[in-house]
């Protein structure tokens, strides 16, 4: 069973709901999308596919929710959520992280799961587990991958707003690049500056920034900027086609080699993936198992919680050379910074 609302007051959806419910046992698990929710083709949609993994899998009642355009009313439907009787709760963003610790706090009779932001000093009994991801070491390695591709030394970061959280996919990216050919040049642009999110959600920006440095003599281009993303690969297209020239664009949290299209697929290298699918299936399933615990978990190169996509094989002539790479960042041999 799976519902979906967004955009309506507390009042009209919770009647909604109680209307559309029914009996039995079932495990009831809410995901609250961020904004864009699903169908953003990367970070939204990863969540998404862990939840339907789990449906499918596990038995459970998946229920959507998606923010208004301006994410206002987070923390009303994370209440709507617990209100209606979930067992368990995600904020999809470090944009839920005050609105979830107050629900959590709130509805002790009900889990969360924050993916993305951190709550401090939870321990195991708590309510609420934050979920993280080491984005820098995963960006390491589609760094690496940009640097062994690059033909004209010269390669590109878009990030969706400048907030530390991103900075550490641009701290990984570059590293990588510059762990390969230290003289390459890394052209680093943001959409947005905080307290404006728009640029997670803006295509046309995405495209805008891709292709001038596509232009200015960049040959790849990473993004971590949400559905910005999917400009990116617009401009990958256009500029090898009217060029002649091949450039690349690598992708964020989903294969977006899978997701964005096939008229895309010859640009996109490869994707750094955050698996933020694995992270909501497994901490559903420790509901269903009776072994939910709250607290930190970090999904990182060692649990393959972070990785890059091989689809449509433009990096299997450098593979050995990135899986090398991830045994020395999974063993210590090399540390990658988490800030620029």
């Amino acid at each position: 069973m799976r519902k979906r609302i967004f955009g309506l007051s507390i009042v009209a959806a919770l009647s909604l709901l109680v209307a559309g419910c029914g009996g039995g046992e079932d495990t009831s698990v809410y995901l609250v999308f961020d904004i864009g929710g699903r169908g953003d083709q990367s970070f939204n949609d990863s969540a998404a596919a862990g939840l339907d993994r789990a449906t499918e899998e596990l038995g459970i009642t998946a229920s959507e929710l998606e923010p208004t355009a301006g994410g206002e009313n987070r923390d009303e439907l994370l209440n709507l959520a617990a209100e209606d009787g979930a067992q368990l709760v995600f904020g999809v963003g470090f944009l839920f992280t005050d609105a979830i610790a107050a629900a959590a706090a709130a509805y002790p009779d009900a889990n969360f799961g924050l993916i993305d932001g951190f709550v401090p000093d939870l321990t195991a009994d708590s309510n609420l587990v934050s979920l993280g991801f080491a984005e820098h070491e995963g960006s390491f390695l589609v760094g690496a991958a940009a640097a062994l591709k690059s033909r004209t030394g010269k390669v590109g970061f878009i990030g969706g707003v400048e907030i530390d959280l991103i900075k550490r996919f641009e701290a990984g990216f570059a590293a990588g690049v510059r762990h390969i050919d230290p003289g390459i040049e890394i052209d680093i642009k943001y959409i947005t500056q905080p307290p404006d999110f728009a640029g997670f959600t803006d295509p046309a920006k995405g495209k805008e920034i891709g292709a001038a440095m596509y232009q200015a003599g960049a040959d790849v281009v990473y993004h971590a900027a949400g559905s910005s993303g999917g400009g990116l690969f617009q401009a990958a297209k256009e500029q090898s086609e009217s060029t002649g020239s091949h450039v690349w664009a690598i992708g964020v949290d989903s294969d977006q080699y899978l997701t964005a299209g096939a008229e895309f697929q010859p640009y996109i290298l490869t994707s750094m993936l955050k698996r933020v699918d694995v992270a909501v299936y497994e901490t559903i399933a420790t509901l269903v198992d009776d072994s939910f615990e709250g607290g930190y978990r970090t999904f990182d190169l060692a649990v393959d919680g972070v990785g890059y996509a091989t689809s449509g094989g433009h990096v299997a002539d450098i593979a050995d050379q990135l899986e090398e790479l991830k045994a020395q960042v999974v063993s210590g041999a090399i540390t990658v910074p988490q800030a620029p």
